[in-house]
C-alpha cells in the first residue's frame, strides 16, 4: 500500500491562508484539514475531501497529493 502526503501547508502559503481559511473555503473540517498536515505519511484519505480541498486552492488533485511510497 503507498503513502501519501498533502500539500496543505505550502499551498496555504503560497496563497497567504491560514488553516482555518483553507478550511472554511473548502468546507472540510479544521480538524481534518489539521490532521492532514501533521501527517508525514497516509496511507488512506477522504477522497472528497481532498477534491473540496484541491478545488479551493484552484489546482488538479495531482498538485495537492504527493505520492511517497508506492
Amino acid at each position: 500500500m503507498g503513502l501519501v502526503r498533502l500539500r496543505i501547508k505550502e499551498l496555504a502559503e503560497a496563497k497567504g491562508w491560514t488553516l482555518k481559511e483553507v478550511a472554511n473555503r473548502s468546507g472540510v473540517n479544521y480538524r481534518t484539514i489539521h490532521s492532514y498536515v501533521r501527517r508525514d505519511g497516509m496511507a488512506m484519505i477522504d477522497y472528497t475531501a481532498v477534491q473540496k480541498i484541491a478545488r479551493a486552492f484552484e489546482v488538479a488533485i495531482e498538485d495537492l497529493v504527493e505520492v511517497l511510497e508506492e
